[in-house]
């Protein structure tokens, strides 16, 4: 960016000594011209009312030895000429055409081979001749080769000269930056520029959530690898004692009960882990289509039936049809989830209620359970990874800790919102807006 800039600077400081020298040589020649043009003017004057006839060739001599006079007849023809290099007829001149038509006339021509112009200027005599004064001056293109290497060093003074300061001045611009870059943790590092504010708010945030995405994947990574352990140590261990042969035939078919139920805390830790990393990854939802919420409720209550018959618990379903346009394997999985859920922390002889109905633009689902609740201080962090109210028993009932993680997840694929209330020993509800 440094280097950046000190080239634009340096650039803008080259294009406008080089736009300004061409504008006043361009201005500067321009009056030239006009003045030359004048002095024409007051020459003739001068030479007309001297009486031009009565001169000699050695008196006309004594004027200006570059302006040159040529005076010429009425039929076009030289009756004079201080420089006789050219004494064809100047009737087809157009500063002649003028003179004889307005009094007088001027004109400017070019030489390419010399390089020169030559400026003239006729004026008609009383006695119906023409004096003609002219003079050379040079092309504006050899103005500027004349002129090339001064230009050249004026340049390179220029360029040395805008090199030192901007490399000055962009030091003093980029430093407030540089600083401010070194502590972005820091809120109360003022911003230097006050165009930067949103640009480096932004920043700030971004670099907030850059390490809270750091640190969570680093308590991720620790919490998978505790939950990891556990089940395979468990495994590892039933299985030596019974290699060993240490445990009878009893032991042994209660050791592999245990080994089995250790695998399969194992398969749904890792289906799990594997699953909220695809949704970790998923921005928005694909293979939509339109579903009624209220008849696949009723779908999902008949499969997991049977989970809630064996703690003797009562699930209803209440509602109307609702119908949202999704992935239907997600919302499977989030009604699954919830469900799950508060079968596994309910009590026995408890009740689950899943009431949908339509409100508004949206659909809100509602999962209710009789369960040991969720003390109000743990609320806000159920939907944490691995996170469990009572790791004791979600261990005893399968559960992996990442169930409302997956919730969190998919609801925010929908665009939605979930809340939870909840009161120990009281029960707890969920609602989801989709």
């Amino acid at each position: 960016m440094k280097h950046k800039i000190n080239l634009a600077m340096i650039a803008i400081s080259m294009l406008a000594v080089c736009i300004t020298m061409f504008s006043i040589t361009c201005v500067y020649y321009n009056l030239f011209g006009q003045q030359v043009k004048k002095d024409l003017r007051i020459q003739a004057r001068i030479l007309a009312a001297a009486g031009l006839s009565k001169l000699t060739d050695e008196e006309s001599l004594m004027g200006d030895p570059d302006i040159r006079i040529t005076w010429i007849s009425a039929k076009g023809e030289v009756l004079f000429d201080n420089d006789a290099r050219n004494l064809d007829n100047h009737l087809d001149r157009p500063e002649v055409r003028d003179a004889f038509l307005n009094g007088v006339g001027e004109s400017v021509r070019e030489s390419d081979t010399m390089n020169m112009r030559t400026f003239y200027y006729a004026v008609l005599l009383e006695d119906g001749t023409v004096l003609i004064v002219s003079t050379l001056a040079r092309r504006i293109y050899s103005v500027f080769a004349s002129v090339a290497a001064i230009v050249v060093l004026i340049i390179v003074m220029i360029t040395l000269l805008c090199v030192t300061i901007s490399r000055i001045l962009t030091g003093k611009l980029l430093e407030p930056i540089r600083v401010m870059a070194e502590d972005l943790d820091n809120v109360n590092t003022p911003v230097a520029y006050k165009e930067l504010e949103p640009f480096i708010t932004r920043i700030r945030q971004q670099h907030r959530d850059i390490l809270a995405a750091a640190k969570s994947r680093q308590d991720f990574t620790a919490n998978v690898s505790h939950e990891l352990k556990t089940p395979i140590t468990a495994i590892s261990g039933y299985a030596e004692l019974i290699e060993n042969k240490m445990v009878d035939t009893d032991s042994q078919i209660r050791f592999a009960g245990e080994i089995r139920k250790q695998a399969n805390r194992l398969v749904s830790l890792v289906n799990d882990i594997i699953r909220l990393s695809e949704l970790d990854h998923k921005d928005d939802l694909t293979d939509v289509t339109r579903i009624d919420l209220y008849e696949l409720l009723k779908e999902r209550m008949e499969f997991l039936g049977p989970l809630a018959t064996e703690k003797n618990l009562t699930l209803s379903v209440s509602g109307e049809s609702s119908f949202v346009t999704t992935n239907k394997g997600l919302v499977i999985e989030l009604i699954d989830n919830l469900v799950q859920n508060a079968i596994r922390y309910n009590v026995q002889d408890g009740s689950v209620g899943v009431c949908v109905y339509p409100c508004g633009m949206q659909v809100k689902l509602i999962v209710s359970d009789t369960g040991i609740g969720i003390p109000r201080e743990e609320q806000d962090r159920v939907f944490e990874r691995f996170y469990r109210v009572d790791k004791s028993r979600s261990r005893e009932t399968g559960g992996t800790g990442l169930g409302l993680a997956i919730v969190k997840h998919i609801v925010e694929l929908h665009g939605g919102s979930i809340q939870l209330t909840s009161e120990v020993g009281q029960g707890t509800t969920v609602c989801v807006t989709l």
